[in-house]
């Protein structure tokens, strides 16, 4: 399938997604028998369906998922040669593909990005955004060159150094009588109503706050889940919740009757690490790294 690959994936990608023919033709702004002539000519050329379907459902099957994952890849290749031929036309040699977890201190990356300038101008930084879960995975499967993570999971296949550790903070409203220590302990948060993330963006952290809350004999009067730290403000506004946020949306919530206090328990640190695949072999991604861990050495023992 050498002409007109691209579309075959974008459609079959699109319909992974949707599982609909009628949503993926209006993803991609095209009509739905353009979708199944484009599936058709796919699962004509492999000998075999990648969707199991009937009139009501469509499921991608194992040939599916296989085809999406490494379609995906493609694509994503195909778009970093048009911009990395874009970069040189520009005066850039290198890009860099970094990705970074939404709560990790946003310190660390324009540390990276301060190391780039000074020490590398003809190298470009491009930055995403991923959950930790998820970012492993771009790194494992190349479509990253690094990853800022927040306690990413272990893997042979990743090579992890850690950059820093902080605690949970607490987000309580200024009313709160916890609002008068300057640290609070998971005891003192008994009896409570909690706003955690959803599981789903980290399962690894969410289920060891529960296992050390449970370990301790401490329980929540009941648990709201959220996605973004600024959708527990009203909440814990009022005084009804308090909310278990990392430093970076401490910073964005604490404000108009909100404040925020570290949690004061070790086994409760979140840890981040720069992470890259084990076997990468670039001299410009080790050179990088080289220089950004010494300049967050220096920082931290004020040299």
């Amino acid at each position: 399938m050498a002409r007109n690959e691209t579309k075959y994936m974008e459609s079959v990608i699109a319909l992974s997604e949707e599982l609909s023919f009628t949503l993926a033709a209006q993803k991609l702004h095209v009509s739905q028998p353009v979708i199944s002539r484009n599936l058709a000519e796919v699962e004509g050329k492999l000998g075999g369906r990648l969707f199991d379907r009937d009139r009501k459902n469509v499921r991608l099957n194992k040939a599916g998922r296989a085809y999406v994952e490494h379609a995906r890849i493609a694509l994503l290749y195909g778009d970093r040669a048009f911009r990395a031929a874009k970069a040189a036309l520009q005066g850039a040699d290198t890009i860099l593909h970094v990705g970074r977890s939404p709560y990790t201190d946003p310190f660390l990356s324009s540390t990276l990005f301060s190391v780039q300038k000074s020490r590398f101008p003809q190298m470009r930084i491009e930055l995403f955004s991923q959950y930790s879960f998820d970012l492993a995975h771009e790194v494992l499967i190349g479509a990253l060159d690094l990853g800022i993570a927040t306690e990413p999971p272990e893997s042979p296949l990743l090579t992890t150094a850690k950059i820093a550790e902080a605690p949970f903070y607490i987000a309580i409203s200024e009313q709160d009588e916890l609002a008068q220590h300057a640290s609070v302990t998971l005891e003192q948060l008994a009896g409570r109503c909690w706003i955690l993330f959803e599981r789903r963006l980290h399962p690894t952290v969410y289920d060891n706050v529960m296992a050390i809350a449970e370990a301790k004999g401490v329980a929540a009067q009941r648990i709201q889940h959220i996605t973004e730290p600024e959708e527990a403000f009203p909440y814990v506004a009022e005084g009804g919740c308090i909310a278990f946020v990392v430093k970076a949306g401490a910073l964005r919530i604490a404000r108009e009757g909100v404040t925020v206090r570290p949690l004061a328990d070790e086994s409760l640190s979140l840890k981040t690490y720069l992470i890259s695949r084990s076997d990468n072999q670039s001299k410009e991604v080790s050179a990088l790294v080289r220089s950004f861990m010494v300049k967050l050495e220096s920082m931290q023992t004020g040299q």
